[in-house]
Formats: structure tokens, sequence, C-alpha cells
């Protein structure tokens, strides 16, 4: 059987890729942005701990999350969902087997909280401190899309098409943001054994897993929206909500190109009320929004898209309030 040449393989990579992809230099913007900023902080949080991990480990992140940007930017409309599903499991299954199980750590909010409490910096702190209180203000709330462990298996749940929002159950999730605080201050008055608690960090880890996907499989059954969980009573978004009010990458709908024909905002997981900011001239101001690129994927125009900009955040509870009041107008 006759080889194929090098001419001949370059071809057929070329082939494949011009069946899936549609890449230009714009698609390559984003993606780039964001691997040099993770690995600028891979670089500068290695030197600070003297821990070369850190490089390696923020580098790793940078490039699965860039990787699946570049893919939801450049892949054909029919194999867009690809995109976003790979970087959930590629960052997913290791920031919870590896960081999580392998390398004995507590990933969950209360494992951040036990570090703050004894007073130690770890790998944990400063996860939390960059993927979900400064990164907000770059990347938005796109650890929720993107790299969420717990919306890496809701997102295969039945429910995927968003089923409304109720208002009276977000403040839930300030609830368990306490609750989660309490739960290691009250332990720590019990057990008065630090070396206890580091020692069982694991079992800490997989109970709390455990807890929150039983809670958050729950949520999507009772309410049949899989994104329940994070609308209602996930406690890390009280801390990425502050900072995703002032972030630079946002969604935003080109007001020529839209027809206003609703399909994004059926297809929104989070419910966000996306034309409403199109007709105010704004891009999508909504802390809820996940960055998950739904409305970008079904949008038949191609009207909408990540742009990079300075402007900020509005209250979603006063957007609601707004929406609501116009509805009942025209329905007048």
């Amino acid at each position: 059987m006759k080889r194929p040449t090098v001419q001949q393989l370059k071809e057929k990579i070329l082939e494949l890729l011009n069946r899936y992809f549609i890449i230009t230099e714009q698609s390559c913007v984003i993606p780039l942005t964001c691997w040099g900023a993770f690995l600028g902080v891979g670089v500068i949080s290695s030197i600070i701990t003297h821990k070369i991990f850190f490089f390696f480990n923020f580098l790793y992140i940078g490039t699965a999350l860039s990787l699946g940007i570049l893919m939801s930017q450049s892949l054909k409309k029919r194999y867009n969902s690809w995109a976003r599903k790979i970087t959930q499991i590629l960052i997913g299954f290791y920031m919870l087997f590896f960081m999580g199980i392998l390398s004995n750590q507590n990933m969950q909010i209360e494992g951040m909280f036990y570090y703050l409490i004894i007073g130690t910096f770890s790998g944990v702190v400063l996860h939390y401190f960059i993927a979900k209180v400064l990164g907000p203000i770059i990347f938005n709330r796109g650890w929720c899309g993107w790299a969420c462990w717990t919306a890496m298996v809701l997102d295969i749940l039945p429910w995927k098409n968003n089923q409304g929002r109720y208002q009276k159950y977000e403040a839930i999730r300030y609830a368990g943001f306490l609750l989660s605080f309490l739960v290691i201050l009250l332990t720590f008055s019990l057990i008065d054994n630090h070396e206890f608690m580091k020692q069982h960090e694991l079992y800490w880890f997989i109970l709390g897993n455990v807890v929150y996907y039983f809670l958050a499989i729950m949520l999507a059954y009772r309410f049949k929206d899989n994104r329940a969980f994070c609308k209602y009573l996930c406690p890390i978004t009280v801390l990425m909500k502050i900072t995703a009010r002032y972030a630079w990458m946002k969604v935003e709908i080109a007001s020529h190109k839209c027809t206003e024909c609703g399909l994004c905002e059926q297809n929104c997981p989070m419910d966000v009320k996306l034309l409403a900011y199109k007709k105010n001239g704004q891009r999508i101001l909504s802390t809820e929004c996940i960055m998950c690129s739904s409305c970008i994927d079904h949008c038949p125009k191609e009207a909408i898209r990540m742009t990079y900009k300075r402007d900020y955040g509005v209250d979603e509870f006063i957007q609601y309030k707004e929406i609501k009041d116009k509805e009942q107008i025209k329905s007048q």
C-alpha cells in the first residue's frame, strides 16, 4: 500500500479543517487574549508562591479555555455546541479529579473558608481569588458556563430550555453562602484541631460534591431547568456577581442585524432578557449571564457576539421589574 506524501497529508488536514471550521483573524483575538492572560497569571503566581505547579496549572486551564473559545467562534454552526462541552470536560474533570481527589484539596467554597479562617495561603484560595473574584472582571461569569464541574453534569440533563425565572427564590443563594461559612465556623468551634480537618480534606470535598450534585439535580427536576441550582442556590455566584458587574467581556447584539425573533432568549439557560438590553442600546449587562454562547449559537442572523468594552452592570431585580412593567403596559 502506497504511503501518502506530506503534501497529500497537508491537503487532507486542510480538507478536514475546512469541513468543520471557519478560522479568521478576528476569531483568534479573544482566545489569544484569554490564553495570554492565563499565561501571565501562571507566571506571576508561580513567582509569588515559588511553586512551578501554578504555572502549569494556569497554563493548562488557559489553554483548555482558549481552545474552547476558538472552537466556539470558528466551528461551523451545526458543530458549535461541541466547543463548550469539550472545555467543560477538560477543565471540570481536571478540577474535580486531579485538583480535588488526587491532590487531596477541598475545592468547594467551604475549603476556601477553611483556609481563610486558619490564615493559610493555598492553591484553593488562589483559585477562588483569581477565577471567581478577579477573573469575572475580565471573563465575566465564564467559569459558570465553561469550567464548573457541577454545571458539567447539569448541562447533560434533559431540561435544556429555560422554564422562566422565579425571583422569590434568588435570595436563597445568599443564605447558602452564609450557611457554607457557618458550617466551617461551627466545625472549628467543635473540633479544635486544624490538622484533623486538613487530614480529612478529601472527605470534605467528596461530601460537599455529593450534597451539591444532589441538590442541583433535585432542583433541575423540580423546576424542569438544568440551571436552577445556578440561579437560586449556588453560593459561589454571590462572589462572582460582584465583580461580573464590571466585566470587560460581555455579549453584544448588533441592532442592525437582529430581527428580534426571540430565539436567543428562548435558548438562554439563565433566562436573561437579552432583547431588553439590545433595545436600550446596551450590551448584556446582566450579572446572570454565564457567557455560555447559547444565544450566539442559536441566532439565525449571526447578530450576537462577545466583545470587550468598559461598561457596568445593572441591578438584576430592577431590570426584571422594568421589563415586567413594560409587559404589563403593553398587555393593557
